[in-house]
C-alpha cells in the first residue's frame, strides 16, 4: 500500500492518474499552436484561463506533457508570491466551499516553522490547521492539496475510506501526492561531495 506523504498512514490503493488531456483538468487551458514557433513553449495567465503556446509540429502526447510542465511552472511562480496567514485562511475557506460544501470551518490556519517531518497538521478540537513553511514556494496545487487534506481532518479525524472519499473531489490529489513523495524521496538521496578539480 502507498504511504500517505502527509502523515505516513496507510492509504487504500488507487489507480494511477491519467495524463492530462484536453477537456479534463485543463478546462481553463487553451493551447495555441504556431507554425512560426520552432522549439520554445511558453505559458501565461489570461483572466481565469491559462494560454500555452507550442510549436505546431508537436504530437498530442508532447502537448499533454508540455501543458503539465507549464502549469506546474506557472503554479510555482505564483506560490512564490508569499501567502501570509490571512491569505492562507482565505484560501482554506474557498477550498472548503468548493470541495467540502463549506462544512470544514477552521478557527485558524497558519504557517509554522516547527514541522520538519510533516507537511501539515490539524487539531480538530481547536479547529486549527498548521502548514509547514517547507511548502512555501511549491506549486499552488500542492499547497491546496495539503490544505484540503487538513480541512478534511476537521470532518473526519482518521485516514479511513470516508476521509479519502472527501479528497476525491479535488482533481489534482494524485499529482500533488506524487509531487510530495518526490520531494521526500529526493531528500533521502545521498548527497555526494562536490567533485574536486585537479
Amino acid at each position: 500500500m502507498p504511504v500517505d506523504p502527509l502523515h505516513s498512514a496507510a492509504r487504500p490503493p488507487r489507480s494511477a492518474p491519467s495524463p492530462l488531456s484536453r477537456g479534463q483538468e485543463a478546462d481553463a487551458v487553451e493551447v495555441r499552436r504556431s507554425t512560426r514557433r520552432r522549439r520554445t513553449v511558453s505559458a501565461y495567465r489570461e483572466g481565469d484561463r491559462t494560454i500555452v503556446l507550442i510549436p505546431a509540429r508537436m504530437s498530442d502526447a508532447e502537448e499533454r506533457r508540455w501543458v503539465g510542465v507549464m502549469l506546474d511552472k506557472l503554479a510555482a511562480q505564483e506560490s512564490r508570491r508569499m501567502l501570509g496567514d490571512t491569505e492562507l485562511a482565505d484560501r482554506a475557506r474557498r477550498l472548503s466551499e468548493q470541495y467540502l460544501d463549506g462544512r470544514a470551518r477552521p478557527a485558524s490556519v497558519r504557517w509554522v516553522t516547527n514541522q520538519n517531518t510533516r507537511w501539515g497538521s490539524c487539531t480538530p478540537a481547536e479547529g486549527s490547521i498548521r502548514l509547514s513553511h517547507r511548502l512555501q514556494g511549491m506549486p499552488e496545487y500542492v499547497v491546496d492539496y495539503v490544505l484540503l487534506h487538513e480541512l478534511a481532518h476537521l470532518l473526519v479525524p482518521g485516514h479511513g475510506p470516508e476521509f479519502w472519499r472527501l479528497l476525491e473531489a479535488y482533481p489534482r490529489t494524485e499529482r500533488a501526492r506524487g509531487y510530495l513523495e518526490g520531494v521526500v524521496a529526493a531528500d533521502r538521496l545521498p548527497h555526494l561531495p562536490a567533485a574536486r578539480s585537479e
